[in-house]
Parts: structure tokens; C-alpha cells; sequence
């Protein structure tokens, strides 16, 4: 003999009712905290995407055993701008023999000759970068 069984109760009867208003804020929230991620990410993206201070390096020339020259190409934002750059001298074995930290000054132009004492012969020279106030690493 089969008998027959009732059926569950729906989960309204067992859980109650949702609130009305529940799955709105739920919505609210959501699209609050997705619009100040966008927001924060927009303003990171700009940020980094143009810096105060930026710089290049155009050529060097090893003079003589002691001495290297370089051509920095900095750009700034903005004149009054106070920025430091830094340039390295390395050897044959890529160790570092000299190094250079200056401060360039905007109303001499964009290009700047230096000169690197090292303390032997360097092969090449590297830019290490520019830093400017608010500047998280060197550019």
C-alpha cells in the first residue's frame, strides 16, 4: 500500500519572509563600494601616469679612468619643482664606482651635462632617476 506524503513546506513558511528592502540595499551598497574603487583607481592611474618630475639619460662618455659624463634629459610638471636625480658609474663587472645625486634647477633648460668622479674605470652609466616631492620611487 502507497501512502501518500505531504509535501515540504515552503522555506516562507519554515524562514519566514524576506524583507522588503533588504535586497535593494544590498544593491545600494554594492554599487557605493564599486563606484569608490573606480574612483580610487582612477585616481592611482593618474597619479602614477604623470609624475612631477621624469627623467632619461641621452648619452655618457667615459672621459678616463676617474672621470664619466652624462646628458640627463629631465622634465618637470610644473617650474617650481625642486627635484633630485641620481646617476651610477659601473665597471666591467657591473659593480657600482661612482655615483651622483644632483639637484637640477628648471630654469636652466631640460638637459644636463655632469660629470661622475668614479673611483676606477667605469664602462657604462645608468640613470637611476629623479624623485620630487610626493613622488613614491624615482622616475
Amino acid at each position: 500500500m502507497v501512502t501518500a506524503q505531504t509535501p515540504p513546506a515552503p522555506s516562507v513558511d519554515r524562514y519566514g519572509a524576506p524583507r522588503p528592502g533588504r535586497r535593494r540595499a544590498v544593491i545600494a551598497v554594492s554599487v557605493v563600494v564599486a563606484l569608490a574603487f573606480l574612483a580610487w583607481l582612477a585616481w592611482t592611474t593618474w597619479e602614477h601616469a604623470n609624475p612631477s618630475v621624469d627623467s632619461e639619460l641621452v648619452s655618457f662618455d667615459i672621459v678616463d679612468e676617474h672621470t664619466a659624463t652624462a646628458v640627463l634629459q629631465v622634465e618637470f610638471s610644473d617650474d617650481d619643482i625642486e627635484a633630485s636625480c641620481m646617476l651610477r658609474a659601473l665597471a666591467e663587472d657591473h659593480s657600482s664606482v661612482g655615483d651622483l645625486s644632483f639637484t637640477p634647477d628648471p630654469d636652466e633648460g631640460d638637459r644636463f651635462e655632469v660629470t661622475i668622479r668614479t673611483e676606477r674605470r667605469a664602462t657604462s652609466v645608468e640613470s637611476v632617476g629623479c624623485l620630487a616631492e610626493g613622488q613614491s620611487r624615482r622616475r
